[in-house]
């Protein structure tokens, strides 16, 4: 015990002086997202985990650690804008789930911080690829309205939630009526009753207390988690793919004045002039291109670009947990069939940032931000680029995960022994 006990204390200790360790990147080409733009033959230091200067001809502190960039890339370290990591580790396995509620007395009120698993595998694998930060989303379960989600960064410890009850998430559709009854009108009335009854039970809190008041649809924590939403102080993420679907949360959301964000709108494209009218914001995954259902069959992959083009705000996401890290290959096949180069990639840093309410600390290279920093060794978009560093909140993180190890281990076939016996790395 005393022994753990020490090891833990030395780690916290490493830790402290890995944040403050300054570190200059230098000669490389950075992209800060902001108002500095794209910089070449430029420096970034950092140091306590943040930014201090970004720019040419910065002078480098005496015994900062150096990181050549010549020939490389720098940009901000990717935001995956819903997945399911530290929710969900062996899909097959029901005890490693923690995604989705099954029960639909609690719903609204479920709050996947206090689920998220800062041990899991998938979070270092994640991260190799210079993604930094996710949101983590619960998945419906036995309501249409599914829980709350959280950001978290991917720099390991025990401290990864950033910001907790960053958004309800809701589901319309095709899985929103199989919730409801089987029809899409049933799903809206569902979704509506639950914010009304929200809104009322804000306005007659006592008396409701005192036996007073008429009974809810949701239970008393559920209307509690809602009122946020129906004040308009927590957004809604509707999952919608119909453009249908995507319309009927556009009206909802007008006629109760909702925070709306979409989710998947798969179909968002053929509405797209009516969600930027309503300045309302869409997470798609750029990969979706197969009509899935039939509540996709207009599924593109210009689905981005044609968002974009109607000056609609688009995040980009995955969606799940194992594949997180495939959100660039998203951002890369979404500038191949038309998405601007700077917009895939403010869709995957900056605008996320000001989606889940981080701006401040995060989403671009300038002073005072956040270190969270990627060097690329080409185009990040490229499949054949990898991330050289990755620094989340100013600390380098290990270039390693449980797969590079069981490659490393498995890669030398001279030793004698069978490969179940050989040390690992």
């Amino acid at each position: 015990m005393k022994r753990a006990s020490a090891l833990s204390l030395l780690l916290v200790l490493l830790a402290s002086l890995l944040r403050g360790e300054t570190v200059a990147i230098t000669g490389a080409t950075i992209h800060t997202l902001a108002a500095a733009g794209t910089i070449r033959d430029a420096t970034l230091l950092m140091t306590d985990g943040r930014i201090v200067a970004v720019g040419q001809n910065i002078a480098v502190p005496a015994g900062a650690r150096r990181i050549d960039g010549r020939g490389k890339i720098v940009t901000p370290g990717l935001f995956n804008s819903i997945t399911r990591i530290g929710i969900t580790e062996v899909s097959a396995v029901s005890g490693t789930q923690d995604l989705a509620v099954s029960s639909d007395r609690i719903t609204a009120a479920f709050d996947v911080a206090d689920a998220i698993n800062p041990d899991s595998t998938v979070i270092p694998v994640t991260r190799l690829d210079g993604v930094t930060r996710v949101v983590v989303a619960p998945n419906a379960g036995g309501s249409l309205i599914a829980g709350q989600g959280a950001v978290i960064h991917l720099g390991g410890g025990d401290a990864l939630v950033l910001r907790g009850k960053v958004a309800m998430f809701a589901f319309l559709g095709e899985r929103g009526a199989e919730l409801s009854g089987g029809s899409r009108g049933a799903a809206i009335l569902r979704l509506r009753e639950a914010l009304e009854d929200a809104r009322d039970f804000a306005a007659n809190r006592r008396a409701f207390e005192s036996g007073n008041r008429r009974e809810y649809a949701f239970s008393r924590l559920d209307l509690e988690a809602l009122v946020p939403v129906v004040n308009g102080e927590q957004s809604l993420v509707v999952t919608a793919h119909r453009a249908s679907d995507i319309l009927a949360s556009l009206r909802l959301a007008r006629e109760l004045r909702l925070r709306l964000i979409l989710a998947g709108a798969a179909e968002g494209w053929k509405v797209a002039r009516s969600i930027a009218e309503a300045g309302v914001a869409v997470i798609i995954n750029p990969m979706d291109n197969l009509p899935e259902s039939f509540e996709r069959l207009g599924a593109s992959l210009e689905n981005a670009a044609r968002l974009h083009a109607a000056g609609v705000t688009i995040a980009l996401m995955t969606g799940d947990a194992h594949n997180a890290r495939n959100i660039r290959q998203g951002a890369g096949n979404a500038v191949a069939y038309g998405l601007p180069w700077d917009a895939a990639l403010a869709a995957v840093t900056s605008v996320p940032a000001k989606l889940w309410n981080l701006a401040e600390r995060y989403g671009a290279l300038q002073p005072g931000m956040d270190a969270d920093v990627v060097v690329w060794s080409g185009d990040p978009f490229e499949l054949t680029t990898h991330a050289e560093a990755v620094f989340i909140r100013g600390v380098a993180v290990p270039m390693r995960s449980r797969q590079t190890d069981l490659r490393d281990r498995y890669s030398d076939v001279s030793s004698d022994l069978p490969p179940a016996y050989r040390k690992g790395p």
